[in-house]
């Protein structure tokens, strides 16, 4: 394509930096022609190398299904919507610009993050990854490795120097490889930082770094096109100097873009657990109402039939199977009786049977027998003072109290609907990062507030005797100063309401854990559940299950399928056909 341009090329489209103006005829001559660039999870389309708005429409309908692709720098946006208005929009994004000869690079660098290239076809696959983590449209790791050894495309990776693990993805655009760009633009896309990230200003070392590497190639500026209501975004892009340009995208009217063209749902005040299923059963066409929003309440409608779910929870799961799980001490009959591996335990009752029970297994968990989220529960009790301050806090939450042996292993948690394994992860309890500067409940405090952020306010981590407890248990107090680099656990439990994080494991689990996990899913009768499992090891075969819970949080899991499973489950006529 280095020969033979055709010179109408832009006479309907627009030049970068005059986009909202006529093109000037000597520099749209010479720029390649109808460049559509595939990214793996759609296609950028220049729309200053193409003829008009007719072939440019053209290109846009052959957009690949469950694909995105987007069109930018193209003249007159609107008049290209006024000819397909059932199948375009302009996307309610705001485009800004970096100009490199005011930008200046700052000296400091991000500490505990190291920003390079993607290297490997693993970084890769961590980028999709960090993709599906974030609810963006998943890439195809075989193209992102395949445009990085381009000159076109440059894929950088945060780096976690402490643990070597890929946190943060940013996508840059050379836009003189790409179609022979007279102005020597470039551009930024699908920035992207895990959720579950610890590290601080992780985004704004991966922009930087991009900008100063264009910078570095001789290129004039940098765009990028970011949400109008990603105030996040905007404020760290201003900081850096970006400013904004009266350019547009143009995008399909597909299913994937169905939140942007349409009326903003009034589903938008339900938490991340019922919303997940909410946008699942529209993608598809199941009418959706919301009973309750504030309870995660949903009426599912198709075909005539209707469904009542609460979050994870419908009316397909009986009141007998929901009993079974709600009751910590009905739960494990049923999965004992079923021949399957629980901890030793019983009811709590005379104090003289407890702390026989404490010296018979060593240390132990004490939980209320009905509850949720964590509530209650007081794990590594190995005194008899302990003991009967646990259980007088546990009966706070229910009358009738537990007592488990303490099993040590990692905290699994597997989901199982329609009687399959559809996703596993570890979830570690929560830990803050020390700086040598800050106080133990100042750092709790930050990570509270940024773990409450990525999840909707449904994760904080509190400040109360039990994170006293596991504080003084490693040698601190909370008014003390953690030394720089030092992690620190700050609660006993897993729990996500509490603060901790989930890592995906579905793939590595043995296969005994999920013959297990179907085991019990058949025992209690139950169609969705999550089950608590105790693993020395995922990849092994060795464990416990400590509990069964009826309305697991399906929105932890991503990028697994769960919330389709769930309404293939609900409804499954709609079931994707292959």
């Amino acid at each position: 394509m280095a020969k033979g341009y055709d010179h109408r090329v832009g006479r309907d489209n627009a030049l970068s930096t005059r986009s909202w103006g006529a093109p000037q005829e000597h520099l749209a001559a010479d720029i390649e022609h109808g460049v559509a660039l595939e990214c793996g999870w759609g296609r950028l389309l220049f729309g200053q190398t193409f003829d008009d708005h007719a072939e440019l429409e053209r290109a846009l309908r052959a957009e690949e299904p469950d694909r995105r692709d987007i069109a930018l720098y193209l003249r007159d946006p609107h008049v290209m919507i006024a000819r397909a208005p059932d199948e375009l929009f302009i996307d309610p994004s705001f485009t800004f610009r970096l100009w490199f000869h005011r930008y200046r690079p700052v000296r400091e660098t991000i500490r505990g993050v190291l920003v390079r290239k993607m290297r490997t076809k693993a970084d890769a696959e961590a980028t999709d990854r960090i993709y599906r983590r974030n609810g963006m449209v998943p890439a195809d790791p075989d193209i992102l490795w395949a445009n990085q050894r381009t000159t076109t495309f440059t894929y950088l990776v945060a780096e976690d120097a402490d643990t070597a693990e890929v946190i943060g993805t940013v996508t840059g655009v050379d836009h003189t490889h790409a179609f022979g760009d007279p102005e020597s633009g470039s551009s930024l896309w699908c920035l992207a930082v895990d959720p579950q990230a610890r590290k601080p200003a992780i985004g704004e070392a991966l922009v930087r770094t991009l900008a100063e590497r264009y910078q570095a190639r001789g290129r004039a500026y940098m765009d990028l096109s970011v949400m109008h209501d990603n105030d996040a975004a905007i404020r760290l892009y201003e900081k850096l100097g970006f400013e904004r340009i009266p350019v547009f995208c143009v995008k399909r009217k597909n299913p994937i873009n169905e939140p942007l063209f349409t009326p903003s749902p009034p589903e938008e005040e339900l938490n991340p657990y019922a919303q997940i299923i909410a946008e699942e059963a529209r993608r598809r066409g199941i009418n959706v109402r919301v009973v309750d929003a504030e309870a995660g309440y949903l009426a599912l409608s198709y075909g005539g039939r209707e469904i009542i779910t609460r979050e994870a929870l419908s009316e397909m799961t009986t009141a007998v199977a929901m009993s079974r799980c709600d009751d910590k001490r009905v739960t494990r009959r049923v999965l004992l009786q079923a021949g399957l591996c629980v901890p030793k335990g019983q009811k709590a009752g005379d104090r003289a049977d407890d702390e026989a029970f404490l010296d018979e297994v060593g240390e132990v968990v004490v939980k209320p027998a009905r509850g949720e989220q964590g509530q209650g529960i007081t794990v590594g009790v190995r005194t008899p003072e302990q003991l009967a301050q646990a259980v007088e806090h546990a009966r706070m939450f229910s009358p009738d109290v537990m007592l488990e042996e303490c099993v040590e292993g990692q905290d699994l948690r597997i989901i199982v609907i329609n009687h399959e394994v559809v996703a596993a992860a570890v979830r570690k309890p929560a830990e803050v990062l020390g700086t040598g500067r800050h106080t133990i409940t100042e750092l709790v405090e930050k990570q509270s507030r940024r773990r409450a952020s990525v999840t909707g306010g449904e994760a904080r981590i509190p400040l109360d005797d039990q994170t006293a407890q596991t504080v003084a248990d490693a040698g601190y107090a909370l008014d003390d100063v953690l030394p720089e680099g030092e992690t620190l656990q700050v609660r006993r439990t897993a729990n996500l309401h509490t603060g901790g994080t989930i890592h995906d494991v579905t793939d590595v689990i043995h296969p005994d854990l999920r013959q297990a996990a179907v085991h019990a899913s058949l025992a209690l009768d139950i169609p969705v559940v999550g089950l608590d499992f105790l693993v020395p090891d995922v990849e092994g075969p060795d464990h416990v299950i400590i509990e069964a819970n009826e309305r697991p949080g399906l929105a932890n899991h991503e990028p697994q399928p769960t919330a389709q499973r769930f309404v293939d489950l609900l409804f499954p006529q709609t079931r994707a056909r292959d």
